[in-house]
């Protein structure tokens, strides 16, 4: 009778006293591997994602919107998922992608943002400075084969001036008065840029009105939309405000045809 050896799938292989072997990947239970150049690689195969983010500058303020789905692959799976967020009086965030990952950074953030109220020097973190905080993180992270699947919009506030930036899963970053994500980059981006060029002085309820008719054509044209959003709009008297979730009027009848 053959004996057979009682080994724990949890205890520490025999390979990491040694170090692994080079270029070798390991699996661990939970699905998580491990490489010598890597590290642990957990955001390779996102799960739960939202899509597009839109935001654009205005007279006297910015404004963000997102929708509220959460697509588990294909499948609409939640449906109240929150990815505008309030980061201080100053600065407000928007977030494409990976869910699981937002919230990670998210709690970084609101980690630093208590820090700096527990100083109480009177100051603040600014729109710039997050954004060339989430650059680093973000190339780092992707540097080390393991990137945050996500992107970002930072709007606010800075002295008298606007502030409108985006950051993507490679660390990729630059500033615009208008910047759309995912599949808006290509369905949004147009027209908002069209009636920002026409008009840079439009008024809060100018743009709110064309932020509705951006997420109707999304709603329209992503299969991954949901026809309701939320709208995040920071401006110099009125400071941060998030608004939602709101919701999109939709005619279908020509699809039936």
């Amino acid at each position: 009778m053959a004996l057979v050896k009682k080994v724990d799938c949890f205890a520490p292989p025999p390979f990491w006293q040694n170090g692994p072997a080079p270029g070798a990947f390991y699996h661990f239970p939970g699905g998580s591997t491990h490489s010598d150049v890597g590290g642990f690689q957990r955001s390779q195969a996102p799960m739960t994602t939202g899509t597009s983010v839109i935001g654009i500058q205005f007279k006297d303020g910015v404004l963000i919107a997102a929708d509220i789905l959460g697509s588990y692959g294909s499948l609409v799976r939640f449906r109240n998922i929150e990815r505008v967020m309030k980061v201080n009086n100053n600065i407000i965030l928007g977030a494409g992608g990976d869910y699981a990952d937002y919230q990670c950074l998210k709690s970084q953030i609101e980690r630093k943002i208590l820090e700096e109220n527990c100083l109480d020097d009177g100051l603040s973190l600014k729109p710039k400075a997050l954004h060339c905080w989430l650059t680093r993180v973000m190339y780092n992270k992707r540097s080390n084969y393991d990137p945050f699947w996500n992107n970002f919009i930072i709007g606010g506030i800075e002295g008298d001036k606007l502030f409108l930036g985006t950051v993507d899963k490679l660390g990729t970053a630059y500033i615009d008065p208008v910047i759309a994500t995912g599949y808006g980059a290509y369905m949004a981006t147009p027209i908002l840029r069209k009636a920002y060029e026409e008009n840079k002085e439009m008024s809060k309820e100018q743009a709110v009105e064309l932020v509705y008719k951006v997420m109707q054509v999304l709603y329209y044209r992503d299969a991954r939309s949901f026809p309701k959003y939320q709208l995040g709009i920071i401006t110099k008297e009125g400071g941060v405000e998030i608004q939602g979730p709101l919701t999109l009027d939709s005619y279908w009848g020509p699809a039936i045809m």
